[in-house]
């Protein structure tokens, strides 16, 4: 087996060398990739009126959107200090016992509410559950054992 040459070895070495420094140096002309938080405006919160068609049913679909926040399935305290902001909506019905995470996108649906007038708090929540924005929508289920008005 042949050896390379001497002078081919150092100018290989040479070459990682340079490359590898040049990984590690700070970049000073581009903006840093991530902004800190504190410079990232306030997240929002904006709920819709339920859906009519599905409300006739008795399926109440809330739709909402975020600004400056996206929500994912993310926990604990490395997550808060992710950038764009990031979280969870938490859900509660009638200011009732039970509050659920919603962790997507999706709009929020709750099936099997008594007929009559219902409020759906959403509360956008960093991944310690920090409330950073609250919404109520206000929902009246209607009664589907009542005999409809349209006789056919």
């Amino acid at each position: 087996m042949r050896t390379l040459p001497r002078y081919l070895l150092i100018a290989v070495g040479t070459a990682f060398c340079v490359t590898a420094f040049a990984q590690t140096s700070p970049d000073t002309v581009r903006p840093p990739a991530i902004l800190p938080l504190d410079s990232e405006p306030a997240p929002s919160l904006l709920a819709y009126a339920p859906l009519p068609e599905p409300l006739a049913r008795g399926v109440v679909i809330v739709q909402f959107r975020t600004e400056h926040f996206r929500v994912i399935p993310v926990f604990g305290k490395a997550a808060a200090q992710v950038s764009p902001r990031v979280g969870h909506l938490h859900v509660t019905v009638d200011q009732g016992p039970a509050t659920w995470a919603h962790t997507s996108e999706d709009p929020v649906i709750v099936v099997g509410l008594p007929a009559g007038p219902h409020k759906v708090r959403l509360e956008l929540a960093d991944p310690n559950h920090k409330i950073l924005a609250t919404e109520v929508v206000a929902v009246t289920v209607p009664d589907l054992r009542a005999p409809s008005s349209h006789q056919h």
